[in-house]
């Protein structure tokens, strides 16, 4: 069952009217589209009286029937988004969260709706102004402003003493899992291994930060969405995730996420952050980000080959997975 129910509308209503204590309205109740690891509803919401009296465009976010093993549950993607928004991180502005199983048959929270497309497709029809590349490499910097000394995210963990071995074995267990054989991918691994840079410093990263999580309205930001792989990292990481060609968008010309020139990201970063990027060590985390995207991706194929959760969407992934080996073995050619 899901939201498309009467019942389970009506006890979602029930839910809102207890922490509004207000008579509540639902209306504009519409299932997005995009959302491989969660779903996401478009939900209109009217209040009768008390503080949120008025018109309210919310987004119910909870769990799809199935997921990947590195996404966090909804309580914890509720807190991530109440600490970047306290850190001037552009995020929606979490709303509501419920942990009560027998509301929907799944936590979920409520966010606000925010103006713009996230259609990695659409965005990259044209190159993005650079007032926009400036945008997103100044809140990518806020993200890793949080240290893992900042309080209210302890369900995190303390980082690994090693974290890029930690990684590497994490991504060949999750191939192991599934009983994946991939040997390019697993030679990407073992030169991420022999090619691993120095720990550097540890901040929350998003791990997801690219063009299709990006909500962008004309020439402007508006929110940050997707927080469910967030984690204690290199802030390299999230740098050659957001550059990395598999998240370009048939724009591969254009190599900070498919929008525009590397440069104008760069040195908005640099200047909100207070410190150089190592330009040499970015490469290395464009072959990690394609590693990681090829892990992903058998995965969410798994999802849908396992019987677990029918989805053409989920079919339909597993053929990117040759076309990100064959980049692996080009970025590593010559390593």
């Amino acid at each position: 069952m899901g939201l498309s129910d009467p019942e389970i509308q009506l006890k979602v209503r029930s839910f809102l009217q207890e922490l509004t204590h207000s008579a509540v309205t639902l209306t504009g109740l519409k299932k997005l589209s995009g959302g491989a690891i969660q779903e996401n509803w478009a939900l209109d919401l009217q209040v009768e009286a008390g503080d949120w009296a008025g018109f309210h465009e919310l987004v119910l976010r909870c769990d799809a029937p199935t997921g990947v093993s590195a996404s966090h549950g909804r309580a914890d993607e509720y807190q991530l988004l109440k600490i970047a928004r306290g850190a001037g991180v552009q995020v929606p502005t979490p709303c509501f969260l419920c942990q009560d199983v027998t509301v929907l048959g799944r936590p979920f929270f409520l966010m606000h709706r925010l103006k713009g497309t996230a259609a990695g497709h659409l965005l990259t029809k044209q190159a993005a102004q650079p007032g926009l590349m400036k945008t997103l490499g100044v809140n990518l910097a806020r993200i890793h402003s949080i240290d893992p000394e900042r309080q209210g995210l302890a369900f995190l963990g303390r980082p690994p003493a090693n974290p890029i071995d930690h990684t590497l074995d994490l991504y060949r267990h999750y191939l192991d899992a599934i009983g994946a054989c991939r040997p390019a991918i697993e030679f990407g691994l073992a030169w991420l291994q022999r090619n691993a840079p120095g720990t550097g410093r540890m901040t929350l990263c998003h791990r997801d930060y690219r063009t299709g999580n990006l909500m962008i309205d004309g020439d402007h930001l508006t929110g940050i969405l997707d927080w469910e792989f967030a984690g204690w990292g290199n802030p390299m990481e999230d740098i050659g995730w957001f550059v990395a060609k598999c998240w370009r968008f048939g724009a591969p010309h254009r190599e900070a996420g498919g929008l525009g020139d590397r440069e104008p990201f760069y040195q908005a970063y640099e200047r909100q952050a207070g410190l150089k990027i190592d330009r040499s060590e970015v490469a290395y985390w464009e072959v990690m980000a394609h590693v990681r995207w090829a892990t992903i991706a058998c995965q969410q194929a798994d999802r849908h080959f396992s019987g677990a959760e029918n989805s053409l969407e989920l079919a339909l992934t597993a053929y990117i997975v040759p076309e990100l080996e064959y980049e692996i073995l080009m970025m590593t050619e010559h390593g």
